[in-house]
């Protein structure tokens, strides 16, 4: 005589192994929450983020929609490579890829019309090589600003606020009093003795120059799609290569299947 209940756990778990397209959830196991940092396409969709930005930004202000939807698309590429990386599937980070691929396409359309409309110039032959942009080192240097590090005590040679002089003695002994008013407050934000009142830089480096010292008028269409081709191919194989993961997990779940079913029909 079966037992009802044993019968109703059987029947549910081939309900459950039948349903169509069923995640595994091993098939997205990651030990470095920021792996995505060894991508070629995240990298490569990085400098595009950054060289769209230095174009927009000499855009004219009639051109105002242009630049953010370019900014916006720009940005879209990388953020969705990011969080496709952190999904728990291989399906989910699939959807996100696919995501980040129409991203670019809408970069690619907008630096094309770009060009058509006289914004943009063509210069034949030109490349990011000429540039000295070589995609590796890029890399390579982009990794290493972007992983944490800790940031060391400032030195301050003497606290200004516990001195028996007092702030404005120590300003005077730092720059001299015989200084401006003006001058002295302008030098005093650069003396060691007040660091946190160091004026801000005006953009980000990455300690690799031949970004950061990329002028906006060295920007060329020839350039802009030789990085875009580039993003979009590496994207593809990453593409390619989680869907050739998603066919073996699902033939492999296939073979789980009939294993359990003939263990089932094996006890019965």
């Amino acid at each position: 005589m079966t037992n009802p209940v044993v019968e109703e756990a059987i029947a549910k778990t081939f309900r459950e192994l039948e349903e169509v397209g069923k995640p595994i959830a091993r098939s997205r196991i990651s030990t470095t929450p920021n792996g995505f940092i060894h991508l070629v396409a995240w990298s490569n969709a990085s400098l595009l983020r950054i060289l769209i930005i230095r174009f927009t930004d000499t855009l004219p202000r009639s051109q105002h929609r242009l630049k953010a939807q370019l900014d916006d698309a720009a940005r879209s590429v990388i953020a969705n490579i990011e969080e496709g990386f952190a999904r728990p599937t291989t399906a989910e980070y699939l959807t996100f890829l696919g995501y980040s691929e129409a991203s670019l396409v809408e970069v690619k359309g907008d630096i094309q019309r770009s060009h058509q409309d006289g914004i943009l110039t063509s210069v034949p032959g030109s490349s990011l090589a000429q540039q000295g942009i070589d995609l590796g080192n890029w890399h390579k240097a982009l990794r290493e600003s972007v992983i944490s590090k800790p940031i060391p005590p400032p030195k301050i040679l003497q606290n200004p606020l516990k001195s028996s002089k007092g702030l404005y003695r120590n300003v005077e002994d730092a720059i001299g009093k015989n200084s401006t008013p003006r001058l002295a407050s302008s030098q005093f934000l650069q003396h060691p003795v007040n660091p946190f009142l160091q004026p801000p830089s005006k953009s980000f480096k990455f300690l690799y120059p031949p970004v950061d010292d990329l002028r906006a008028q060295d920007l060329t269409y020839e350039i802009f799609i030789e990085l875009i081709n580039k993003t979009s191919w590496h994207l593809r194989k990453i593409v390619v290569s989680l869907e050739n993961k998603l066919a073996a997990e699902g033939k492999y779940y296939q073979v789980e299947q009939l294993k359990l079913r003939s263990k089932l029909k094996f006890r019965r």
